[in-house]
């Protein structure tokens, strides 16, 4: 039994990677507004670009969740400001504490550890044993990693040879984080395989991998991970565009197998700068309907994010499987949501 679109945009949807920037508290009404008209609760991940740019996404996640705990959560990050030295540790720590005692449901790590993080000369990466004691403060308080360890495979081709438009687009835009750009930063599969490392060392640790786990190339690849590791999953942000370049049984087969350990996430962003939201909302909109079309239908629908004119056809997944990606294994995953 498929889920048809009006019950879909009818039911409760929980959006597990959006970010929130800006610093203007008072332009929420209209963003809350169009998250209920949606149905949707978001999950604010904050991460560690530089540090005022995390205090501040940090100092507006805790004024939306408490003004507006039905519809936001947050996830804190930590400083790696003086990485390695005496107190940075504590300090990690410190921040983690303080964003559970702020309604914190998660720790958000980002890609600049593993490729852009350095000590010496060397790229420092997840599996550095330095971070166990901030992994095991995440894991005593009950929290969930969030964890944005590595890139597409796509960042280490030319953007001639990109499986897909969106990373053509992203890496003409950005081209300080194209890995074909910088041979000195370590490749696709010394990120993964540090990641894994680190799952291997923390197995009581609960761990999302952001973006189908820098596994969007082969849902075999996201397969064998979650076979291996049982207290980690995926979310899907940012990555839909994959699934949808691959065979659709296979993906649809990957979906269902593992409907328990698969997240629904957008990395859709929202600039509360006083500005008009509108342009950002319908966004929002659009990207919540596309959604619903190819993970709810068996409908041909347009995928541009994959190439000009693509087309694939939807997954017409079950109804409890869609429940589970799109609400249930958010509350699964990051428990505390239920009660914060």
């Amino acid at each position: 039994m498929t889920i048809g679109l009006d019950e879909f945009a009818a039911m409760p949807k929980i959006d597990a990677h959006t970010h929130l920037l800006g610093r203007d508290p008072e332009g929420t009404p209209t963003l809350v507004e169009a998250l209920e008209r949606l149905c949707l609760r978001w999950i604010d991940l904050c991460w560690l670009e530089d540090e005022q740019t995390l205090r501040d996404q940090i100092a507006l996640a805790r004024v939306l969740c408490a003004r507006h705990p039905g519809r936001f959560s947050w996830a804190t990050s930590f400083t790696l400001e003086r990485f390695g030295r005496a107190g940075w540790q504590e300090a990690a720590i410190a921040a983690i504490d303080a964003g559970r005692a702020a309604g914190a449901v998660a720790v958000k790590v980002w890609k600049n550890i593993g490729m852009t993080l350095k000590e010496g000369g060397r790229f420092v990466t997840i599996d550095d044993p330095r971070f166990d004691p901030v992994l095991d403060r995440i894991r005593a308080n009950g929290m969930t990693l969030a964890a944005h360890i590595g890139e597409p495979l796509d960042c280490w081709l030319p953007l001639e040879r990109m499986t897909v438009e969106a990373n053509r687009s992203y890496y003409r835009a950005n081209p300080q984080y194209h890995g074909l750009r910088l041979p000195e930063v370590p490749d696709h599969r010394a990120q993964v395989d540090a990641r894994d490392r680190m799952l291997a060392r923390h197995p009581d640790l609960c761990v999302v991998g952001c973006h189908l786990g820098s596994l969007e190339f082969d849902v075999a690849e996201v397969a064998r991970r979650l076979d291996r590791f049982p207290r980690f999953a995926v979310d899907l942000a940012g990555r839909v565009c994959h699934l949808q370049g691959q065979e659709r049984e296979a993906v649809r087969g990957f979906l269902i197998a593992y409907q328990d350990r698969v997240l629904h996430g957008t990395d859709l962003a929202v600039v509360l700068d006083g500005g008009d939201l509108s342009g950002q909302l319908d966004a929002v909109e659009r990207t919540c309907l596309a959604d619903g079309r190819y993970f709810c239908t068996d409908n041909m629908v347009d995928a541009p994010a994959v190439g000009p004119g693509f087309r694939c056809r939807g997954l017409a997944l079950p109804a409890a499987v869609i429940r589970k990606i799109f609400h249930h294994n958010a509350m699964s995953w990051y428990p505390s949501i239920g009660g914060s």
